[in-house]
């Protein structure tokens, strides 16, 4: 099996936690969309990662349809419930999770224009999108050890990977002061082995 991606995206380091957490061995190809002569667009047509190849040879791409391969290969732990309902609210807390770091990444791409092409509007825009995002994580949490159910899953690995991300991209920006509940929770989702083996670097 064959992980096309970059070191630092959340999306793919989602997909490398999962393999990590089921002990599923696989070949990392570190190759990023951003950079000139990149081969991603022969895996995924629109030209992003992650991107996997299976050890037949087939081909799938976009983080969640990763996810939910690998939870078709049967191997423990599962990271889904096996309840039909139960799963779709996981992955909708899933969804929020790379929706606020699909509103960071918006964020980074604005900063990095021209400051006078950019546009504090987007900018805000996608602010509010992510402080309101989390402050539906921290509702939910509460007490709770993990995001749904009692126990580990997609929905924890997906809002840790992003995260850190924002922690990697924007470390002036301070999500936990006002939201201790989630500043704990991903904390101690940081600290699995699979997350310290699949830290970030620039």
């Amino acid at each position: 099996m064959k992980l096309i991606g970059s070191l630092t995206s959340p999306y793919v380091r989602k997909i490398r936690v999962l393999l990590l957490e089921k002990g599923i061995p696989f070949e990392f190809v570190n190759d990023s969309p951003w950079e000139p002569g990149n081969h991603v667009a022969e895996f995924n047509p629109l030209g992003k990662v992650p991107a996997l190849v299976t050890d037949t040879g087939e081909i799938f791409f976009d983080s969640p349809i990763l996810a939910d391969y690998l939870e078709t290969l049967g191997v423990y732990p599962p990271e889904l419930p096996t309840d039909a309902l139960e799963v779709l609210r996981v992955k909708q807390l899933e969804a929020l999770a790379d929706g606020i770091t699909d509103a960071a990444v918006v964020w980074l791409l604005e900063t990095r224009r021209a400051a006078e092409k950019q546009d504090a509007a987007v900018i805000e825009r996608q602010r509010g999108k992510m402080e309101r995002g989390l402050d539906a994580v921290e509702a939910r949490l509460g007490s709770h050890e993990f995001l749904y159910g009692g126990q580990f899953s997609r929905a924890d690995i997906a809002m840790a990977c992003g995260l850190a991300w924002i922690d990697f991209r924007f470390p002036a920006y301070d999500w936990r002061s006002s939201r201790p509940a989630l500043a704990a929770h991903i904390a101690r989702v940081l600290a699995r082995p699979s997350f310290e083996k699949t830290i970030p670097v620039a």
